[in-house]
């Protein structure tokens, strides 16, 4: 039992340590197209911005492709890339976010090694790796994404919307919990976009209040962690470290996708800790009545926040409520070292 466990952590570390530089890049990319050209300059067509933005995009969403490619490469070597990245790039698709790769990638990957342990003639065991293992894997695990996840996600997302749309008119402070508590779950993904996209039908209504508790509540995961990772470092490894310095710059951005790489590598500690720390903040945000007019932005629409002090005060004590419970869970690790290790054992 304990090898089990000490495999599956393995597998999603490795995971982490390929990602990590597909969030910073695109992450930071993303933040400087916000700050050229403001929150809505990456709309101009042909500017710097636009590129940019356009760029950083494209690492984002090659992030949960990547993610659950070197799960499964973790689990099963070579033959589980293919189906792993697959199953991730379908979990984008249907809106299943970075849990969605990590179950793809781990159905992916132990799938792949199940089969490659199968007995082949001869002639055939060639063929595994490059192209029975790929195609039967990528076949079951992609209809497994699609029809058993991706139908479920559906429902429950337009289930919660449903929901939101019943809270606005109660309290706002509870409005502001559950809102933090959406951003904060999947950080970027399903439930997130469900939490975002009413937010944004408010503004639409004038009602300015739900947004700002949003953008407070998305912003305060990958800045907690960053916070985190200054106060107690030997907590985290050194890429982690490294990730909590962009998780900065990504925090300030709203860019909530900053603090995937932390939560995919604990995400029983880390995920109720972030989520506790975006409630708060979201809560605070509806209690000082701040408002928001702009869809995006973070530090890049000051001008924009109404009650601007207050909503400092909400972010930074979610912020500061994120760290402390963080890392309150964290156990301090061995040493400091990147290790990502294959099936093989490989460490770089």
């Amino acid at each position: 039992m304990a090898k089990s466990k000490v495999n599956l952590r393995t597998s999603l570390m490795t995971g982490v340590s390929y990602m990590i530089p597909f969030v910073t890049a695109g992450g930071i990319l993303i933040a400087l197209s916000f700050a050229i050209g403001g929150y809505e300059g990456f709309k101009e067509t042909g500017s710097l911005a636009e590129y940019l933005f356009n760029i950083g995009g494209t690492a984002f969403g090659l992030m949960v492709p990547v993610l659950a490619g070197f799960i499964a490469f973790a689990i099963a070597d070579r033959p589980g890339i293919a189906p792993g990245m697959v199953a991730g790039m379908l979990a984008s698709t249907i809106g299943a976010g970075f849990l969605g790769g990590i179950i793809g990638g781990l159905l992916a990957g132990y799938l792949a090694l199940w089969i490659k342990n199968w007995p082949v003639p001869k002639a055939l065991a060639k063929l595994m790796p490059v192209l029975i293992i790929p195609l039967l894997c990528s076949g079951i695990v992609g209809l497994l994404m699609v029809i058993v996840i991706g139908t479920p996600i559906k429902s429950l997302m337009d289930g919660l919307s449903a929901w939101l749309r019943g809270l606005s008119t109660g309290s706002y402070v509870i409005l502001g919990i559950v809102l933090g508590l959406m951003m904060a779950f999947d950080m970027g993904g399903p439930v997130n976009k469900v939490a975002y996209t009413f937010g944004l039908a408010m503004i639409s209504e004038n009602i300015l209040e739900p947004h700002a508790a949003i953008m407070a509540a998305g912003m305060t995961p990958p800045l907690g962690l960053a916070l985190a990772t200054l106060l107690a470092p030997h907590k985290y490894s050194k890429r982690e470290i490294e990730a909590g310095k962009a998780a900065w710059i990504m925090g300030a951005s709203f860019i909530t996708e900053g603090a995937i790489p932390f939560a995919a590598a604990d995400p029983l500690r880390v995920i109720p800790s972030i989520m506790i720390g975006s409630a708060t903040a979201g809560a605070l945000s509806m209690l000082f009545k701040c408002t928001l007019r702009a869809p995006h932005g973070g530090i890049f629409v000051i001008p924009m926040i109404g009650n601007f002090g207050l909503y400092l005060l909400a972010l930074a004590a979610g912020t500061v409520v994120t760290a402390l419970l963080v890392n309150f869970l964290k156990q301090t690790i061995a040493d400091n070292k990147d290790t990502t290790e294959s099936s093989k054992g490989v460490a770089f």
